[in-house]
């Protein structure tokens, strides 16, 4: 952050709520080319968007498609390429495992090879977190000279291994191609530091593979975000907040964490996350409200349950509305239509609500009316920026 910035922010108790619809950016399946957002019926999205201001986002830069952990992170306010977050501690960190410097964490998914060594199935057909459970018991028999290694369920089919010793390193390729009917990738050091890792990696999959032969759908592993524990000032040192998530999946959780966030334990839904929002709502001056669902849908190019789910999120606005806040920012993380069933570049649309603002020419909450919008596309990393100002906690500068 500018340190002129950091010099002019105050402290005060006025709230900021930060709605984060995972992946709600999309693209259009027909030809009325309609996107998921703008087919879901969202009376409230749609009230609030007039009486906001919105525009798009871009969480890394034009054409970047951001994964999960840089595009939150931009959203608490932090430059992703000044703070890489790698996937593996974000899943630790969301679970709550204590890393110690010098630890290499790797996001694990289950998934599902044939005969031939090829991955049908990334995610071994979105196995329950019970039996992701009982396949970690299994695979953390692996036994590697040298190393300790910590093997933890995450969620669903996501798991995540810690690796502990001696010259360990994060500079090691993704095993996950992200394509089916392909062989899973060898995990290579993608720099000479990360030859030992690469190594460890290779037998720990090696053994793990031969410890699921028997099971189905979870017969394979898959590695992604190898990673070791950065240094990233909290949210209280940076913009003077005490800010609190409210997230059902762990790994935002995790990335929430990283940054200083108290973490509100105990969620399953949206309704529970509403109940600790408001139980919890004179202890906060900022709240991270985050639903997983838009994204997954999108990754499972289901269209229609994605538009379900932004529909979901609609209903819980009138209870947030009712506590008050001073500051509102609805939007994204990051864009995942399900045409593409993947994360893309597109921006992502937002609105703010506030009481002294400039309502803009945005008559709903979609990505074209956003478009519309009296901010135009911002950097990511800008909204936080904004919400500070509008909750008067940014001083003037100058005379």
């Amino acid at each position: 952050m500018d340190h002129m910035l950091q010099t002019l922010i105050t402290e005060n108790e006025k709230k900021i709520v930060l709605l984060v619809l995972d992946g709600v950016g999309g693209l259009p399946k027909d030809t009325d080319g309609k996107t998921e957002l703008e087919t879901a019926n969202t009376p409230n999205l749609d009230k609030i968007a007039r009486e906001s201001e919105t525009g798009m986002h871009l969480p890394i830069d034009f054409g970047i498609t951001p994964g999960s952990a840089p595009g939150h992170l931009a959203l608490f306010g932090y430059n992703p390429l000044s703070y890489p977050i790698g996937r593996g501690v974000v899943a630790a960190m969301g679970i709550g495992f204590p890393m110690k410097a010098g630890d290499v964490a790797v996001r694990l998914n289950f998934a599902t090879q044939d005969s031939n060594g090829n991955i049908t199935d990334r995610r071994a057909g979105r196995i329950p977190t019970e039996t992701c459970a009982k396949l970690c018991e299994i695979i953390s028999k692996v036994n590697i000279p040298g190393v300790e290694v910590f093997v933890q369920p995450v969620k669903d089919y996501r798991a995540c291994v810690i690796f502990r010793g001696q010259g360990l390193s994060d500079h090691v390729a993704d095993t996950d191609s992200q394509k089916t009917n392909v062989k899973p990738l060898d995990p290579v050091p993608t720099s000479e530091k990360g030859k030992k890792t690469a190594e460890i990696a290779k037998e720990f999959i090696k053994q793990a593979c031969e410890l699921l032969k028997d099971q189905h759908p979870a017969n394979a592993v898959l590695m992604r975000g190898f990673a070791e524990l950065p240094h990233i000032p909290s949210m209280k040192d940076q913009f003077k907040l005490n800010a609190a998530a409210i997230a059902v999946y762990p790994d935002y959780k995790g990335v929430s964490r990283i940054v200083g966030m108290d973490i509100i334990d105990g969620c399953a839904n949206l309704s529970e996350q509403i109940t600790a929002l408001k139980g919890n709502w004179e202890k906060y001056t900022y709240f991270f409200i985050h639903h997983k669902y838009t994204d997954s849908k999108g990754e499972d190019g289901d269209f229609d349950a994605k538009v379900a789910e932004i529909e979901k999120v609609d209903k819980i606005l009138p209870d947030i509305l009712a506590l008050k806040p001073d500051v509102l920012v609805v939007t994204g993380d990051h864009s995942t239509p399900a045409v593409m069933k993947s994360h893309s570049s597109h921006p992502i649309p937002f609105l703010i609500k506030t009481l002294n603002l400039r309502p803009d020419a945005a008559e709903s909450f979609g990505e074209r009316e956003c478009a519309k919008g009296s901010w135009g596309i911002v950097k990511t990393t800008a909204i936080i920026q904004i919400a500070l100002g509008y909750a008067d906690k940014i001083m003037k500068f100058g005379a």
